[in-house]
């Protein structure tokens, strides 16, 4: 691919307000011939190597010198976009670089739209369309983890399985379309049975990549965990207790927590968003009852649910019925709370902890990483599943090659089992960007900053 586009384009690339540094990108043919209008250094810009930096001063066209700067220079093809690149480092005052960004306007160049420096970079073949969605990815990751796996993502391991799912699959396409143009002489160029046998392996293939795809979500969105239970079980205090700080109101008063109390924490490189939860029970009071309301959406939603008990009240039959008539008992977590006060209880619990203490605690922590991966881990060269739009496409393609499979089964024609392989052929395509609309790639790009 080699996308040709005679605009130069610039844009800041680090966040706005005040810093050490900032740096301005420009890219596009000549704009290193731009840059040296601008410039001032020991040499022409243009006259030196790919790759190598300048020291010198930006000045405008009165001569007068708006910074001492650093300038990068990247000459085609071997740069970020594929194109003549150049990045200005100066002082990091706003000021400053819209002084520079006002200039570089004046010598036909335009402000860069957002996500226009990677999708020059897909078009220009420097990245796929998977490894762009990975940029954004990697600048919006929140905890080690999803950093991990928008990394792998970068790195290409996604697109090379999927290229290898769809190289395997154009392999024997091709040959069914070559017999369709031999229709007349009745010839067959794969047999029946190995297209079934490669299908299979195929839809097998992306089923175990479309498995991986609950371990993604959770490693680039988080987990959302509900604490609930009756009111004065220690929901809050187990709250506190998870974060270490004192972060919502403790009292022997029933019915304290009104609305939801969100607070997140990262557990061994897994983001966990808690939402400490009104108690749940009958109640006349209006706010409170609009609390347990705002409770039960949230056990609807929640990925796990710690259902929190103590040692005096057990797990009311009433409240256990509410939550599995809201999720799933898979998501429940059972947690027994105030063991320090009673060692021997026979009262049934997946854990039991004490949040005066801290006992159990750090047991709790690691039950709640395991319910929330499901007991999956992956390493950082496994091709995982992040991205709904590749689930989608995926999904199709299976379903597309499975249909495929039962039309050759039932000895269907050639022309009907190629389109849907050809169709199935082009969702893998649309993946790594070697098929895709004009609106999928504006919406790609239009979540990213003005300066990727």
């Amino acid at each position: 691919m080699n996308f040709i586009n005679e605009d130069i384009i610039t844009a800041i690339a680090t966040p706005p307000g005040n810093s050490a540094l900032a740096i301005i990108r420009i890219s596009g043919k000549n704009c290193i011939e731009i840059a040296d209008k601008i410039f001032i250094g020991k040499k022409p810009l243009v006259e030196s190597d790919s790759h190598t930096i300048h020291y010198g001063k930006v000045i405008d066209e009165s001569q007068t010198v708006l910074d001492d700067v650093l300038v990068s220079i990247f000459k085609a093809p071997n740069s970020y976009t594929g194109e003549e690149s150049v990045e200005i480092s100066h002082h990091g005052n706003p000021i400053i670089s819209q002084q520079i960004i006002a200039l570089l306007l004046k010598h036909n160049v335009r402000v860069a739209e957002p996500g226009e420096f990677t999708k020059r970079a897909f078009l220009n073949g420097r990245i796929d369309l998977a490894q762009a969605e990975a940029v954004i990815d990697v600048i919006s990751s929140r905890t080690i983890s999803s950093l991990k796996g928008s990394r792998n993502q970068l790195d290409g391991i996604l697109s090379e399985y999927v290229t290898t799912l769809r190289d395997s699959l154009v392999d024997f396409s091709s040959l069914l379309e070559v017999e369709l143009d031999f229709a007349e002489e009745d010839l067959e160029f794969v047999s029946r049975n190995d297209l079934i046998s490669k299908l299979e392996e195929i839809v097998e293939g992306i089923t175990n990549l479309l498995s991986t795809y609950s371990f993604g979500k959770v490693i680039t969105e988080g987990v959302n965990v509900a604490i609930v239970g009756e009111p004065n079980v220690g929901k809050s205090s187990l709250l506190n207790k998870l974060l270490k700080e004192s972060r919502a109101i403790v009292s022997e008063i029933p019915g304290t927590t009104r609305d939801i109390i969100h607070e997140d924490i990262e557990i061994d490189g897994i983001l966990f968003k808690l939402f400490d939860t009104a108690g749940l029970r009958s109640t006349s009071d209006k706010i409170e009852k609009e609390g347990v309301t705002r409770a039960i959406e949230i056990i609807k939603t929640a990925d796990v649910v710690l259902f929190v008990s103590d040692l005096e009240n057990s797990f009311p039959d009433s409240i256990y019925t509410q939550l599995t008539e809201n999720c799933e008992i898979e998501r429940i977590i059972k947690v027994l709370n105030k063991i320090d006060l009673v060692r021997n209880s026979t009262i049934f619990s997946d854990i039991k902890i004490s949040c005066k203490t801290g006992e159990g605690i750090d047991t709790l922590l690691s039950l709640l990483k395991k319910k929330a991966l499901h007991g999956e881990i992956y390493t950082e060269k496994t091709a995982i599943l992040t991205n709904v739009r590749h689930f989608n496409a995926l999904y199709k393609a299976k379903e597309l090659l499975e249909k495929a499979v039962g039309s050759i089964k039932q000895n269907y024609s050639g022309e009907f089992i190629s389109v849907d392989l050809r169709s199935a052929e082009n969702q893998l395509n649309e993946i790594i960007g070697v098929v895709t609309s004009d609106d999928i790639l504006n919406n790609i790009f239009s979540k990213f900053c003005i300066g990727k």
